[in-house]
């Protein structure tokens, strides 16, 4: 699958720019009229950095958080004269573009697209699973529109600070090497978490396109995973489920009791009788209690009456009372007197004291993303709470906007906010920002896999192992190094006595290259210099005694010169 971050890997095409917005998180759909066409009001983005590029020069004002110590004048000479020599280098590099820049947080990652974002909470970590879209190319090998008929993945990646993202790979589902081998695509997952059996046991619900849905399990939450069904979790020849328009887009809750519900479907069916879409009222949500192995339904799936449900069903709980959303259809605003005040592709809330309903409409929690960035489409999200902190995660084109490529392929973002005490949102923004701040800090000593990082620049991922190689998702590396590549790990605390030593496994694949380690950007502070001698083993340890040790919290940039190897973990000492 090609990869959208770096440089060499990004297609830069001369495209018209389009409105486009596309039908449907999961497809094409034969029998419905697509209204996504609607004109949108683009808001500027408040959240937006001005002035200096601080990853060509410190921002205007700023100060570092923490010092750089400098080393005595006696110590290592030698290593002085060759920092020196590995200075010069660096002068004639021109450093790779982030397409979110250095300051941002959102999207989440630039190495790869990503849709659909649900979140799961376990052992103090996120973990984010989305629809892998992926690049569609025409017969004369352009790149053409995204039709989500060629996914047959999904991604995850996780955090624990809500800033600093491991890249965990590509989960293959669908097709002849996939998981389910009966499977057509997989599109939307939902993910959850139970004991089993006295062990904590993983479930990975996806829709397989807009016809059924379908779970694989696995021990860990980056996998690999296994279809023990054989067969589609949910299914057209089940009861009140042949009725729905598109089968899919699941969201799971795991009750405080351990009882756990899926919610699915979408849609809007024609009425023949008045002659168009029955928007208002499209009766095509459903949702159901699981089974105790959370592979089954305890029940025939109950109607969710939602107004103007178009897809994307998500679930989470405040206090005593669950909360349902999803996302508007396109009929809204073409429907006569607006009743409900939200308009076309927004995403909405409704309430219960039931998880299984009747649900209530509550409020509009997000606006379309074309009123935001104005590259409007469908509009997904899940809502989450992790450390006394409550998020909602969406997809957007803003990846793809800056890459110049709008053809329909989405990445995903994260924005913070406050439940009230009567339960309610309010309108959340979308910005490339996120309004976030880092929970907890990361920490140097400890051993950091190279695939983890906040910001990056013409790098990618790849797998790192056998396990990996085989699955596709697992432990990854930090590979596709070429002149001026570079990423940063935000709020790094090295405490007061300071970090003297870098230690980094690498695969140097026969390749020569120095790292470059820098403070606050990637041209600030220089602590010291790591060669990459591609005459060792082809994957190696080596170390590095830092020119200037530090100290206290920092934003660490790890800039490369040379090409061809990788990053597998690193340690300071």
């Amino acid at each position: 699958m090609m990869r959208k971050s770096s440089k060499k890997g990004a297609v830069l095409c001369t495209l018209a720019i389009t409105a486009l917005v596309l039908m449907g998180c999961s497809g094409n759909t034969d029998g419905f009229e697509d209204k996504n066409t609607a004109t949108v009001t683009i808001e500027p983005d408040s959240s937006q950095n001005t002035g200096d590029d601080p990853a060509v020069s410190p921002e205007k004002g700023a100060e570092p958080t923490a010092a750089i110590t400098q080393a005595g004048d006696g110590e290592k000479n030698d290593t002085k004269e060759k920092n020196m020599d590995y200075e010069s280098i660096f002068k004639n590099i021109t450093l790779s573009k982030s397409y979110k820049g250095v300051a941002n947080n959102n999207p989440i990652i630039e190495q790869h697209y990503g849709a659909d974002p649900f979140a799961l909470v376990y052992d103090d970590t996120v973990y984010f699973y989305m629809t892998a879209d992926a690049y569609e190319y025409d017969t004369k090998g352009e790149i053409k529109e995204n039709s989500y008929s060629q996914i047959r993945s999904l991604y995850v990646v996780s955090t624990k600070d809500m800033i600093n993202f491991t890249d965990h790979g590509e989960i293959t589902i669908a097709g002849a090497n996939g998981a389910t081998k009966w499977a057509h695509n997989s599109w939307a997952p939902a993910a959850a978490w139970k004991m089993i059996d006295g062990k904590p046991k993983f479930f990975l619900y996806f829709a397989d396109n807009g016809g059924g849905i379908g779970v694989v399990t696995s021990d860990s939450p980056v996998g690999p995973f296994v279809d023990e069904l054989g067969h589609g979790l949910i299914r057209r020849d089940m009861e009140n489920c042949g009725n729905v328009e598109w089968l899919f887009d699941p969201a799971v809750l795991v009750d405080d009791d351990g009882r756990a519900y899926i919610y699915f479907g979408g849609g809007v069916p024609f009425d023949r009788e008045a002659g168009k879409p029955k928007a208002a009222h499209p009766m095509t949500g459903r949702c159901a209690e699981l089974g105790d192995d959370m592979m089954s339904l305890k029940d025939v799936p109950v109607t969710i009456d939602a107004p103007f449900l178009f897809e994307d069903s998500g679930i989470h709980k405040y206090g005593d009372t669950y909360y349902y959303s999803y996302c508007s259809n396109f009929n809204v605003e073409e429907n006569g007197p607006n009743e409900y005040g939200f308009g076309n592709g927004e995403i909405i809330v409704m309430e219960s004291k039931n998880p299984l309903g009747p649900f209530t409409f509550k409020e509009r929690v997000l606006k379309n993303p074309g009123y935001f960035f104005g590259l409007g489409g469908n509009n997904h999200h899940a809502i989450f709470k992790f450390k006394d902190q409550w998020y909602i995660c969406y997809h957007s084109r803003i990846l793809e906007k800056e890459q110049g490529i709008l053809h329909g392929y989405r990445s995903t973002s994260i924005e913070a906010f406050d439940m009230g005490e009567d339960g309610s949102i309010g309108d959340i923004r979308m910005t490339k920002n996120g309004g976030r701040t880092q929970v907890g800090t990361l920490n140097p000593y400890e051993k950091i896999n190279g695939a983890t990082f906040a910001v990056m620049a013409g790098v990618d991922t790849a797998p790192a192992d056998e396990v990996s190689k085989k699955y596709g998702c697992g432990n990854l590396l930090l590979t596709a190094i070429n002149d001026g590549d570079f990423v940063k790990l935000q709020g790094v605390d090295f405490g007061d006595k300071g970090a003297k030593k870098l230690t980094a496994t690498v695969r140097t694949n026969g390749k020569d290259g120095v790292i470059r380690i820098t403070t606050k950007y990637p041209n600030g502070e220089v602590a010291g210099y790591m060669a990459v001698k591609g005459d060792s083993a082809e994957t190696t340890v080596i170390s590095a005694e830092l020119d200037n040790a530090i100290t206290g919290l920092q934003d660490v940039f790890f800039t490369f010169s040379g090409e061809g190897y990788e990053i597998v973990d690193w340690i300071f000492e």
